[in-house]
């Protein structure tokens, strides 16, 4: 017969095995760290989406800068466009009025400064007529764009210039314009006609274009 039947209360105390009270103990605290490790961050947590709006507003503001930098490229292209339109359009009217300017020239060139010194009142009247509408041509061409091209002495360009013929000359380098027989005009960075010239022939060779300053040191090592 069991002794702990007749003594009332003792089906009913604690275990006394210190060993599994040790076991106990050892879970409880091990079940304690467990679930302190897995508490999630709150200010973790809270960061994730302010990192993201942060992503998204320098995302938003490098597409707005492009935007904004292809508006300015497209509006100066635009006025770009729209300025040599203007500019340009007047071409083949600039083209027919040479002729205008031409005849002018020669007018003015047939009569000789002599003559102009023997001349008549009349007649050096109408030269100074001649003249002040020769000049208000041309500045009427300036303020469109259109310069004349008088390249004398200068050396020969052939996207501006075009040789009539030779001249023997040796107190010009070769290559150099010595005679205009028509002068040139441009509209903007546009040859409207280029100018007709004689260049010299036999003259000096051109100088040659200066060595660069870091060959020029080269060579001197």
């Amino acid at each position: 017969m069991n002794d702990n039947a007749d003594k009332p209360g003792e089906a009913n105390r604690p275990p006394e095995d210190t060993d599994e009270i040790a076991e106990l103990a050892e879970a409880l605290e091990a079940g304690v760290e467990h679930g302190e490790g897995d508490v999630p961050n709150d200010d973790a947590a809270a960061e994730d989406p302010l990192e993201q709006l942060a992503a998204e507003n320098a995302e938003l503001n490098d597409k707005m800068l492009r935007l904004a930098a292809d508006m300015e490229n497209l509006r100066r292209r635009t006025e770009r466009e729209k300025a040599e339109a203007t500019l340009y359009a007047a071409s083949n009217f600039a083209r027919d009025m040479l002729g205008v300017s031409d005849n002018m020239d020669r007018a003015l060139g047939a009569v000789s400064q002599e003559q102009r010194d023997a001349a008549d009142e009349v007649t050096k009247t109408l030269l100074q007529g001649i003249e002040m509408v020769q000049r208000e041509l041309l500045n009427t061409f300036g303020r469109h764009g259109i310069r004349r091209i008088e390249p004398l002495d200068e050396k020969f360009d052939p996207n501006l210039h075009q040789a009539m013929f030779e001249v023997p000359d040796a107190s010009k380098p070769a290559g150099t314009v010595v005679q205009i027989v028509q002068p040139g005009f441009v509209i903007g960075e546009r040859v409207l006609r280029p100018a007709m010239v004689g260049v010299a022939k036999g003259g000096a060779k051109p100088a040659p274009d200066a060595p660069e300053t870091p060959q020029a040191g080269a060579e001197a090592q």
